[in-house]
């Protein structure tokens, strides 16, 4: 019944472009604007632990405000725009194989009063486009972590100690694991999750982010 109420609030009143207020076309993302979106050099961005770390797209413009539009002002239907743009960069790596999809998970209570995890949602939708399968429940964040982008490489690092826990119940062996982050900075988030999967006998992993502020190597 709320999809029906939602469905037709959009036909009666158009869906604007988020980024050029446009309501031509009727969605949250025109095309316009997502052909404006600049993908990074299909290559590996950075490594760690044997571990190729891929990121989409520099960290300005349109795709920051997608970024910061999913994540803190509830505009839930740019996951799609958000997935979409990193299947698109995903398929120019010609990697081989099935993977299964771990997003990068938040603290409980602020999953709590957000109503979602952003990345989760992004997941789903890179899952109906690529076919992979997704696990939520694999990994799990047991610290309420200060926000990262205040802090540098080392505070990073002993912010996110101990964050993370493995679920060892969940048997993820001859699978591959996709870990997917939005901003990739210094890399310590995907590090710290590295780290617990590598002590866990999980090894099979690479790791890929929507941006990175620092564009190519």
């Amino acid at each position: 019944m709320e999809n029906f109420f939602i469905n037709l609030l959009d036909w009666i009143y158009k869906k604007k472009c988020y980024f050029c207020r446009s309501s031509k076309e009727s969605v949250k993302m025109c095309s316009s604007c997502f052909d404006e979106l600049e993908f990074l050099p299909a290559e590996v961005n950075r490594k760690y632990l044997g571990v190729n770390i891929y990121c989409a797209g520099q960290y300005s413009k349109n795709l920051q405000k997608m970024i910061r539009g999913l994540k803190y002002h509830r505009q839930k239907d740019l996951a799609y725009y958000q997935a979409k743009f990193m299947w698109q960069y995903w398929q120019k790596l010609n990697l081989e194989g099935d993977y299964v999809i771990i997003p990068v998970p938040i603290f409980a209570t602020r999953k709590k009063k957000r109503k979602y995890n952003h990345m989760e949602l992004v997941a789903s939708e890179f899952s109906k486009l690529s076919g992979f399968d997704t696990n939520f429940e694999l990994i799990k964040r047991i610290k309420d972590t200060k926000p990262q982008y205040k802090l540098n490489k080392s505070q990073r690092m002993l912010n996110l100690a101990n964050a993370f826990e493995v679920n060892k119940n969940i048997n993820v062996e001859g699978k591959k694991l996709l870990l997917i982050d939005d901003i990739c900075t210094t890399g310590s988030t995907f590090e710290e999750m590295i780290n617990e999967l590598n002590n866990a006998g999980i090894k099979d992993i690479t790791c890929f982010a929507t941006t990175t502020p620092w564009g190519a190597n």
